[in-house]
């Protein structure tokens, strides 16, 4: 089985983001960059598949500037078999970005596609779900557990009221959520292996795809500063505060 991996290039998630001052958007200027954790942990559940017997090779492709190319590095270093970088220097909508997968689907025949559900850049959870329904393949969403069983994918998924398994034909795509693993360390020898691994390099013309924004950001903000607690003497202080000044009873 063939495995392709979309990973993503966002704000590191331990970096404070800052607005721009003319709030046209988020300030990226000398801010650590890193790959998406919900990608890391896909990229991980992929190694352990191929390592269990059950897939043969791990895809890495990326979407975005030149410097993506290190978040492709780092998937070869945990132990993806080749990347694939489709360069552009222009902000991507998820919808896009499924049409630009959906031609790399084409071009490989991966049996499964498994990405993080969603960046926390912009927190949009919709790349693998439009995926699954411009392919026509089953999806597994917020996937806790992935197991192939009998032909066939079983993924248990994180729902509001606790868990639910289902199991699924093959091809599909599966997005992953945080406890389905823990992502391993490249070891240094690794990340020297990786970079002989076969990278190739893409342009967004090569796939025929319009990748013309449809939404427009009129203004980026930062939350308002959250004031500060006060202390009660005693809980019929705390009701009466709640109900008077809260307004929450």
């Amino acid at each position: 089985m063939k495995i392709l991996v979309p990973v993503k290039r966002v704000i590191d998630y331990n970096v404070k983001v800052r607005v721009k001052s003319d709030q046209t958007g988020v300030d990226l200027a000398n801010v650590k960059m890193s790959m998406n954790p919900f990608d890391e942990i896909a990229i991980e559940e992929a190694i352990r598949l191929k390592e269990a017997g059950v897939a043969e090779e791990i895809i890495a492709v990326s979407i975005g500037p030149e410097k993506a190319q290190d978040q492709i590095r780092q998937a070869l270093a945990m132990g993806a078999d080749r990347g694939l970088l489709i360069k552009t220097d222009e902000t991507v909508e998820p919808l896009a970005v499924a049409k630009l997968l959906k031609k790399v689907v084409e071009e490989e025949s991966p049996e499964l596609v498994i990405l993080g559900k969603q960046a926390i850049d912009d927190d949009s959870n919709q790349t693998g779900q439009m995926l699954a329904a411009l392919l026509d393949w089953p999806q597994g969403t917020f996937a806790s557990k992935v197991e192939k069983k009998d032909g066939k994918l079983e993924v248990t998924r994180e729902i509001d009221g606790g868990l639910q398994t289902i199991a699924i034909n093959l091809p599909a795509v599966v997005t992953t959520d945080l406890r389905l693993n823990e992502p391993r360390y490249a070891s240094l020898p690794n990340i020297m292996k990786a970079k002989k691994k076969p990278l190739d390099v893409k342009e967004i013309g090569d796939y025929g795809v319009d990748i013309a924004p449809r939404l427009e950001v009129v203004k980026v903000t930062e939350p308002p500063v959250r004031e500060a607690g006060v202390k009660v003497e005693s809980v019929a202080e705390l009701v009466e505060k709640l109900k008077n000044e809260a307004g929450v009873i």
